[in-house]
């Protein structure tokens, strides 16, 4: 996050109400925040002001900030996820992360086949040729810029907006595993193969290839991370 006073605020709150050391329910003063920061009020009112907007916190008139439970939450907001994610206990979150990945891509990937421009299949085809070429010199930083564009343009490519906005969903949990070390060093040449094989089912119109590629990337993908949230209980929200 940018590095100013507000942008701190922000992100330390956030991380705190996410990780249950300020937990649900509880009230906080502007003016303990304005003491535990060493910031002016403004800058507490723009930090709070964001937080009501992710449904974590809740304004109460001459008592304080409510904070509010995870049921509340906007979860599906880019911070919240990557708070989330920020925490040393994150195998619920990229277990939930993982699961819509693999319930959506897929089907995605088949409805880019269908719908797909010509310039989106070749742009596809294209990254996925150099995600091989940059994954096999272990590259990681620009590795994970090219994931990102790929898995985002099939989710534009699909013709579904609903899918095209998870763009930003889908960009937090691949940046998140990078920098938490939860990726191979070098991908697996079986992963690499097989995002050329989407690409390729989705320029040649071919949509049970392109389903079943990207299944099986989300099957790897299972397979690399699950031992992170062994034996982690479910979330159920009231």
């Amino acid at each position: 996050m940018p590095g100013s006073l507000h942008a701190r605020v922000l992100n330390d709150l956030g991380l705190s109400i996410v990780s249950g050391e300020i937990s649900p329910e509880s009230t906080i003063l502007a003016e303990q925040l304005e003491e535990r920061y060493s910031v002016s009020r403004s800058v507490v009112r723009e930090a709070v002001r964001v937080l009501q907007s992710l449904g974590m916190v809740a304004s109460v008139k001459r008592v304080g900030m409510r904070v509010l439970p995870m049921s509340q939450w906007s979860l599906y907001d880019p911070l919240v996820i990557r708070w989330r994610l920020e925490q040393a206990e994150n195998g619920r979150q990229l277990r939930s992360l993982t699961e819509l990945r693999s319930a959506i891509e897929p089907q995605a990937a088949k409805l880019a086949a269908l719908h797909a421009s010509d310039e989106a299949a070749g742009e596809l085809l294209a990254l996925a040729a150099r995600m091989r070429a940059v994954g096999r010199s272990g590259d990681l930083e620009l590795f994970l810029e090219l994931d990102i564009r790929f898995h985002s343009l099939v989710l534009a490519a699909s013709g579904n907006e609903m899918f095209a906005r998870l763009d930003r969903v889908i960009a937090e949990v691949l940046t998140g595993r990078t920098h938490r070390g939860l990726m191979p060093s070098t991908p697996h040449e079986e992963a690499l193969q097989l995002h050329v094989d989407v690409a390729d089912a989705i320029q040649g119109k071919r949509p049970a290839d392109a389903f079943a590629s990207m299944e099986r990337i989300m099957s790897r993908t299972i397979e690399e991370v699950e031992p992170i949230w062994a034996g982690e209980p479910r979330i159920f929200l009231d």
